[in-house]
């Protein structure tokens, strides 16, 4: 199963809608989509700033903004099917349906150094999500300019992906892709398991750093193993 993080970037993008119907249309019972915090994670940090509150409480607004991008995208394309716990999200997939994450899960009841800080975003949620689910893809799709001969702690560092992100990567036994926006037939092909050629502006005669932003096609497998 596939991870697919939509970044919160694209909630007032034209492309946003193409994305969700392309994923009902091919990713049902293979894809996890984790949404963004979009301008609802924004507010947070506005009011962190205006208040001066902790950042345990920011934290947990803004997973509950992530949780309200959650409920936006569901309104929008309904084969999307809401999911808590991984249990769920795993029923979801074997039953041949789409789950698209609310991340209850990651809220927090105690300051926590790992989570509670802003230099974790829904990015490092969703690479939490793909490992406790045993993914065999993650993919964050943004609506910024990707330089692809760029690391993924390269991309951390101009802000692309959030501070914590190329670290938690490294020991990933899943391949992560970094998509723009307009990458969306891509993500469709090696869904249906097609084999891609890579643009020629993507530097093929360069070696790509381990793990980061090729997406090349994976074989279906049958469906009752695509949760695990």
């Amino acid at each position: 199963m596939w991870v697919v993080k939509l970044g919160g970037s694209l909630s007032r993008n034209a492309y946003l809608l193409r994305w969700l119907r392309m994923l009902a249309e091919f990713g049902g019972g293979r894809v996890a989509v984790v949404p963004g915090g979009a301008e609802f994670a924004d507010a947070v940090r506005q009011a962190q700033a205006h208040w001066g509150f902790d950042e345990l409480t920011a934290h947990n607004m803004a997973v509950l903004a992530m949780a309200q991008t959650a409920q936006m995208l569901h309104a929008l394309e309904p084969r999307l099917e809401l999911a808590t716990q991984e249990a769920e999200i795993r029923d979801t997939l074997h039953a041949g349906r789409l789950a698209l994450w609310q991340p209850y899960a990651a809220l927090r009841q105690e300051p926590d150094t790992q989570f509670a800080s802003w230099d974790v975003s829904s990015d490092s949620l969703a690479l939490w999500l793909a490992r406790r689910l045993n993914a065999e893809r993650l993919v964050l799709v943004k609506s910024c300019p990707i330089d692809p001969a760029l690391s993924l702690a390269q991309l951390s560092q101009n802000g692309v992906l959030d501070a914590r992100f190329s670290e938690w990567a490294q020991d990933a036994a899943f391949p992560i892709e970094v998509l723009h926006c307009d990458e969306l037939a891509r993500c469709r092909d090696a869904l249906l398991g097609r084999a891609l050629v890579e643009p020629a502006e993507r530097g093929q005669d360069s070696t790509p750093p381990p793990r980061a932003r090729r997406l090349g096609a994976l074989p279906r497998r049958p469906r009752r193993d695509r949760a695990g």
